[in-house]
């Protein structure tokens, strides 16, 4: 097993179930020498951090999530710099959330839409990352109290182990890696989970919203992986469908904090699943 270093990077934004808080007992589970590791739903990239591996392979579907980490790893001064400029200010806030607005805000650079992620998430409500229907970014200002919009020494420790690692960055949808993911592999999978009801899904942070049918896609993936020999572990829910699609593989529980809720009061412990294809 690996063990938590609680001096390693720290995310440099939060996401939706955010693994922080878990890392101690998830890192138990995972095999002591990893040669390659793969997240295909890299989100805050909790566990990529806290991670030891010769090289990785990480992947998130969200365009803008990612161009903030290849902001990060590729061009951090010009970053900083640029988050400088971003002020705790409601018209401001209003002013770049709507860059997404733009006919051709995909054409601006790299750094422009990783700051952008950075900044919202920092200033918005809850630091959330929300889009509607429209995939425009819908999180209302935040009431905060002097948030740290460039925290220069976390983007620094980011920036240095994604330059340190070899770390490759995808943007893709994760079924796509099943050509670029080695035998070596130690793949950890932390996808949208399958609801518990019909009201505590929350699939927003990007457009697609996930069925029942994903679910089912994506415990075919990890069949193929299986088969492959390659080992995997995946965090979901304790709905149901989870017990039933994954009756196969190893299924072990644990207590898990919400990190990120819209409504404060239910930020408690959660039980969560851990799905593995080996024993721990």
């Amino acid at each position: 097993m690996q063990i938590f270093d609680p001096l390693s990077p720290k995310p440099f934004v939060k996401w939706v179930g955010g693994k922080r808080r878990s890392l101690p007992v998830l890192l138990s589970y995972v095999p002591d020498v990893v040669d390659t590791y793969v997240e295909p739903f890299v989100g805050g990239g909790a566990m990529l951090f806290a991670m030891r591996f010769k090289r990785a392979i990480i992947n998130d579907s969200n365009e803008e999530l990612i161009c903030a980490y290849k902001a990060v790893r590729d061009d951090l001064e010009g970053l900083k710099k640029l988050l400088k400029t971003f002020r705790y200010d409601k018209e401001m806030f209003t002013e770049i959330r709507a860059w997404d607005r733009e006919k051709d805000f995909v054409k601006r650079p790299i750094v422009e839409r990783g700051a952008r992620l950075i900044y919202l998430i920092k200033t918005g409500f809850n630091g959330l990352y929300r889009v509607n229907r429209r995939n425009y970014f819908n999180v209302p200002f935040g009431r905060l109290s002097n948030p740290n919009i460039c925290d220069e020494p976390v983007l620094e420790a980011c920036h240095r182990f994604l330059n340190e690692k070899e770390v490759e960055i995808c943007c893709t949808d994760y079924s796509r890696l099943k050509d670029v993911i080695p035998n070596d592999a130690f793949v950890y999978l932390d996808p949208p989970y399958a609801p518990l009801n019909k009201t505590s899904s929350f699939t927003s942070y990007q457009l697609a919203v996930w069925t029942d049918r994903d679910q089912e896609r994506l415990r075919d993936f990890c069949v193929k992986l299986d088969m492959r020999g390659i080992r995997f572990m995946e965090s979901n829910s304790t709905a149901p469908v989870c017990f039933e699609l994954y009756k196969r593989f190893n299924i072990s529980t644990l207590d898990a904090k919400r990190l990120i809720n819209s409504v404060v009061t239910k930020r408690g412990a959660i039980k969560e699943l851990v799905i593995t294809n080996f024993k721990a």
